[in-house]
């Protein structure tokens, strides 16, 4: 058996982070076998590189551009199968719909979407000078976002809002008290994550709060 068959060994947090990574900034090739991971952040694909036990060289795309970024891939029909039968397809960013993800692993999932396409943005406040936090996460699929969102505010307890941006880009927001809960119960201790999101969500987790209630976190 090839050596890369290993990646059929991820189990458990990091499956399924990683397939939320490839959920949000990842791709499916059309030719059933092969998928690609792509970050700007080349140490961070090191790292899960390393997780899923391959060893196939890290590449640039864009080289030279301010598009610049790194990927490497993923080569295992398994595999390749196995996403398919969550719900994942090539192509996916206009069409990706709702995902068989277990609710145990859905915080491994979310962590990979944030690290993938979202952010974790902290600024001040102009008025109060407060600190203020926000989570997004990014999507072309207005049925998976909206699918994201359900579950996130079923099974975290935190509700954030919906906006479309662009014809093909869709926003999930939610504010520094949802950010704050979501940084807790996502970016736990010696999760698989990307460095710098990691440590922000550590600050954000770490941050005052001003209130003990909000309309965006709830029991």
């Amino acid at each position: 058996m090839p050596a890369h068959r290993k990646v059929l060994n991820i189990k458990g947090p990091n499956l399924w982070y990683l397939v939320g990574l490839i959920a949000s900034d990842g791709n499916l090739s059309k030719d059933g076998r092969h998928i690609d991971i792509t970050a700007k952040d080349f140490e961070f694909l090191r790292s899960v590189r390393a997780e899923v036990q391959i060893k196939n060289k890290i590449g640039i795309k864009n080289k030279g551009t301010n598009k610049q970024a790194y990927r490497f891939q993923i080569s295992n029909k398994n595999f390749y199968d196995f996403l398919l039968s969550l719900g994942l397809t090539p192509h996916k960013s206009l069409t990706l719909g709702r995902l068989a993800v277990p609710d145990i692993y859905f915080v491994d999932f979310f962590r990979g979407l944030i690290d993938g396409d979202g952010c974790i943005r902290k600024w001040v406040h102009p008025s109060n000078y407060g600190e203020q936090w926000s989570i997004r996460i990014y999507s072309g699929s207005p049925k998976f976002i909206m699918w994201v969102k359900n579950i996130a505010e079923s099974l975290l307890k935190i509700r954030g809002k919906l906006y479309k941006q662009s014809k093909s880009q869709w926003i999930l927001k939610y504010g520094k008290m949802a950010a704050i809960e979501i940084a807790k119960k996502c970016y736990y201790k010696n999760c698989l994550s990307m460095e710098r999101k990691r440590n922000l969500a550590r600050e954000c987790f770490g941050s005052y709060r001003g209130w003990n209630k909000s309309e965006t976190v709830f029991n």
